[in-house]
C-alpha cells in the first residue's frame, strides 16, 4: 500500500493534479492552464492533446516535487469536466477533432429539432435531463456529421467516444482501457440512468453507433493501471466521477437532503436524494451521484453556465481587475451595485430557465456607474443564480436546506460568500479544504484500494473553515430578487431568430 492518495483533477481551464495523505492533507499539487479555443461566437474548444499533456505533465511534477515513485501512490482518481466531447482513433490515439466543450453552443439546433419532434419527454424520463446542447449526445452527432471521413470510421468501428474521464484513463493506460463511470455517462443525454445502460433509441434517434461507447461502471472501482511508461511503476486507477458529482462526494453530503454548491468555471448545486431518482418539476436534471460501492445513487443538480468565468471575463476581456482575487476588495469598496445588475449568460442560462438563446445583460447603468459598481454586480451575480436553484431543489425535494457547503476557487472570496449566505437566508458553510473536487476523485480511489476503510473515516478528515451567516433585512434581500428577475428577463432569448 502507498502513502499517498493522487487525484487528477481536469477542468475546463486547467489541468492539476493534488496529492492527499491519509489524514486528508494536500502534500503536493501542480497545475498547468491549456489554451481555449472559439472557432465561431458560441463555439468552445479544446485541444485534446492539450488536455492529456496537461494531465501527465502535471502528475508527474506533483510526484516530483515530494520525490514519490510510483509505489508510493495507492491510488488514482480522475474528476473532469463533464460532458465535453471527444472522439479518437483507438489505434493511433490520435483525436478526429477537437474537443467540443460543455459550454458550446453549437448544437442548439439539433437540440431543437430533438424538441419539435416531442422527444423532450422521453429525454426526460431516461436520461433525467432536458434536451440541450450542454450534453454530450448532440455534440457527438455534430462530429460524426460535419468532419470529413469521421462517420464512416466510426461505423466501421475504428473510433471511439469519451468524455473526458475516458480520454485520461485510456491514455494511462496506454490504450488499454476504454471505460467511464455512471456519473459522467449519466452527462451524455444518452444513457437509461435507471437501467443503467445505454440508451439505444437515443442511439438510433442521433444516429450514433453504439461501438463508439465505452464501458460503463462504478465510480469507485479498480478500472486498470497505468502504463509504466508513463508513471515507472505501475498505479491503479480506481477512481472516476465527474467533477460536480466528485465534488459532493468530497463534501461528504452522503445522505439525503445535503447539498453542496461549487463556484468554479460554472456555478453547480447538487442535493443528494439517496436511491430515489427525483424528476424535476421545477428545471431541475435528474443525475447518478458518485457513491463508494457499486450501489448507484441519486441527486437533483441545477446548472449556472458562467460562474468563475464571469470574473475571468472582468480580468481576460475587459481588463479592469489585475487577478481574480482583486474582485473581493474592489466590491466592498462600494456600498452596493447603484442599482445595476449583471446576467451573465454568455453562453445561455442553464437551471431553471433552460434558455440556450438567451444572452448576458447589464441591466440599470446610471452617469454614476463605476468599474466598482460592475464587479461587485458581476459576483452578486453567482449569489442570485444560485438563489434561483436552490429555490427550485427545495420545491422539488420538499426540505428546506438549513445550510449549503460550498467549494471552488471562487467560494474563497469572503464578500461573495457573505452576499449568498444573505440572499438565500441560511448558513454557507466553507471547509478547510475547499478542493473538494479533488478531495472527492482521492477519496473515491482511495476507497477503492483500501487506502480508507468507508465513508465513516472519510467524513472524520473534512473540517470545517468558516461559517457565514445571513445579515440582510427581507425587505432589502427581496427588493434585490426582484431586480435580479427583470434583469435576466431581459436576457432571455435574446439570440433567437
Amino acid at each position: 500500500m502507498g502513502k499517498y492518495a493522487l487525484a487528477i483533477d481536469q477542468g475546463t481551464t486547467s489541468s492539476r493534479c493534488m496529492i492527499f495523505d491519509h489524514s486528508g492533507n494536500v502534500v503536493s499539487s501542480a497545475q498547468q492552464e491549456f489554451t481555449q479555443h472559439y472557432p465561431q461566437p458560441g463555439w468552445v474548444e479544446h485541444d485534446p492533446i492539450d488536455i492529456w499533456e496537461t494531465v501527465r505533465g502535471t502528475m508527474l511534477l506533483a510526484m516530483d516535487r515530494i520525490g514519490a515513485c510510483g509505489k508510493d501512490i495507492a491510488s488514482i482518481g480522475i474528476t473532469n469536466q463533464r460532458e465535453t466531447t471527444i472522439l479518437w482513433d483507438k489505434k493511433t490515439g490520435r483525436p478526429v477533432y477537437n474537443a467540443i466543450v460543455w459550454q458550446c453552443r453549437r448544437t442548439a439546433d439539433i437540440i431543437d429539432r430533438l424538441k419539435e419532434e416531442g422527444l423532450t419527454g422521453y429525454i426526460r424520463s431516461v436520461t433525467g435531463l432536458l434536451p440541450d446542447a450542454y450534453f454530450s449526445g448532440s455534440k457527438i452527432k455534430w462530429i460524426l456529421d460535419n468532419v470529413p471521413g469521421v462517420r464512416a470510421r466510426a461505423e466501421k468501428g475504428e473510433l471511439l467516444f469519451g468524455t473526458v474521464d475516458s480520454w485520461i484513463i485510456w491514455n494511462l493506460t496506454g490504450g488499454k482501457v476504454h471505460v467511464t463511470d455512471y456519473t459522467n455517462a449519466s452527462r451524455t443525454m444518452l444513457f437509461d440512468i435507471h437501467r443503467l445502460d445505454w440508451d439505444q433509441d437515443l442511439l438510433k434517434i442521433l444516429d450514433i453507433p453504439s461501438c463508439l461507447l465505452p464501458q460503463v461502471k462504478p465510480s469507485s472501482c479498480i478500472y486498470g493501471l497505468t502504463d509504466p511508461r508513463i508513471t515507472g511503476d505501475p498505479i491503479p486507477i480506481c477512481g472516476a466521477a465527474g467533477d460536480q458529482q466528485s465534488a459532493l462526494f468530497g463534501q461528504c453530503c452522503f445522505k439525503p437532503g445535503q447539498a453542496k454548491n461549487t463556484y468554479g468555471t460554472g456555478c453547480f448545486m447538487l442535493m443528494n436524494t439517496g436511491r430515489q431518482a427525483v424528476e424535476s418539476r421545477n428545471g431541475l436534471l435528474t443525475t447518478i451521484a458518485a457513491s463508494a460501492d457499486s450501489s448507484v445513487e441519486y441527486a437533483l443538480e441545477g446548472s449556472v453556465f458562467v460562474a468563475g468565468a464571469a470574473i475571468q471575463w472582468l480580468r481576460d476581456e475587459l481588463e479592469i481587475i489585475k487577478k481574480a482575487s482583486d474582485s473581493e476588495t474592489i466590491a466592498m469598496s462600494v456600498p452596493d451595485t447603484a442599482g445595476v445588475y449583471v446576467v451573465p449568460a454568455f453562453t445561455g442560462l442553464g437551471a431553471p430557465y433552460w434558455d440556450q438563446y438567451a444572452r448576458g445583460c447589464i441591466s440599470g447603468i446610471t452617469r454614476g456607474f463605476t468599474r466598482a459598481h460592475l464587479v461587485r454586480a458581476t459576483l452578486e451575480s453567482l449569489a442570485y443564480q444560485t438563489y434561483d436553484i436552490l429555490t427550485a431543489m427545495e420545491k422539488d425535494s420538499g426540505v428546506k436546506l438549513e445550510s449549503l457547503k460550498v467549494d471552488g476557487g471562487a467560494c474563497q472570496n469572503n464578500f461573495l460568500m457573505q452576499f449568498q449566505a444573505d440572499i438565500i437566508g441560511q448558513k454557507v458553510i466553507r471547509p478547510r479544504c475547499v478542493e473538494t473536487t479533488a478531495m472527492g476523485a482521492a477519496c473515491l480511489g482511495g476507497l477503492a484500494a483500501g487506502f480508507w476503510n468507508d465513508r465513516e473515516e472519510i467524513r472524520s478528515i473534512l473540517s470545517v473553515e468558516r461559517i457565514f451567516s445571513p445579515d440582510m433585512p427581507e425587505s432589502r434581500k427581496d427588493e434585490l430578487l426582484d431586480g435580479w428577475h427583470k434583469a435576466v428577463g431581459r436576457s432571455l432569448g435574446w439570440a433567437k431568430d
